[in-house]
C-alpha cells in the first residue's frame, strides 16, 4: 500500500492526503514547487521520474 507521507522531503512543507504531491517509484515525496523548481521532475534520491501522487479520498 502507498505510504502517504505528510511533508515534502526537501522543504518540509505539509502535504495533505487529498492535495498535490509528487512521488518516485520508491515513494520519495515532494511538493509541487520543489518538484518543478528544485528537482526538475527527477528524484534527488534515486534519479527516477517524479509523477503525480494519487489522491487519497476520505471514506
Amino acid at each position: 500500500m502507498l505510504e502517504m507521507k505528510e511533508k515534502c522531503e526537501t522543504c518540509e512543507t505539509p502535504l495533505a492526503a487529498d492535495g498535490v504531491a509528487y512521488i518516485c517509484t520508491f515513494e520519495c515525496t515532494f511538493c509541487e514547487p520543489c518538484t518543478e523548481n528544485v528537482h526538475q521532475g527527477v528524484c534527488p534520491n534515486c534519479g527516477g521520474k517524479l509523477v503525480s501522487r494519487p489522491v487519497k479520498k476520505e471514506s
